[in-house]
């Protein structure tokens, strides 16, 4: 039997309904079978601060442990003001701490970020980028995942439009190939 990868997704939006959790769960139906892609939730976690740290919140606990245990992490994001929503950038730094015992530390990643205007987030999928350097994240350079006009990515009945099927299938192809390669 082949090698499954668990992955950690981190959407950063909130809505129940939003485009980048559509696209989170188009990927993971879209994923080659080494592949099981699970979201992990970020809504829960309180504002990072040291000072709760001592006792950490069992939001902050479960956070680590599923990022911890997962073999990868992927993010899909929108973009905020030409960077990702304070509730990701909170998510990456509850779960790099405490200093020294990052949950993030070496999972092969990916980046895709997801908007409604042209450029397809790309200020986002950039800021992200940075932080996953300094969290030793080593993430997937190519293909490079922009995707503009989010409006029009998924039908009324929340169908997955054929335009757009064969770029997020040559990603998530792309991205277990790179999971293999790191993880393995």
């Amino acid at each position: 039997m082949s090698q499954v990868y668990t992955v950690a997704v981190v959407v950063g939006s909130l809505r129940k309904d939003s485009i980048n959790r559509k696209v989170a769960k188009a990927l993971a139906e879209l994923a080659p079978a080494s592949l099981k892609l699970s979201i992990v939730e970020i809504g829960d976690l309180a504002l990072y601060n040291e000072d709760i740290d001592v006792d950490p919140p069992a939001a902050y606990t479960s956070f680590r442990e599923k990022v911890r245990i997962s073999d990868a992490v992927l993010f899909v994001t929108p973009e905020y003001n030409r960077s990702v929503p304070g509730v990701l950038k909170n998510a990456i730094d509850v779960g790099s701490r405490p200093y020294g015992k990052s949950a993030w530390s070496g999972k092969p990643g990916a980046v895709i970020s997801v908007s409604p205007g042209a450029v397809g987030g790309f200020g986002a999928n950039h800021h992200l980028r940075q932080s996953l350097v300094f969290l030793d994240v080593p993430c997937m350079q190519q293909p490079e995942a922009y995707v503009g006009g989010a409006g029009t990515l998924f039908d009324e009945h929340g169908k997955l439009s054929e335009k757009t099927r064969p770029f997020l299938q040559g990603f998530i192809d792309s991205y277990a190939q790179w999971v293999a390669r790191l993880a393995g």
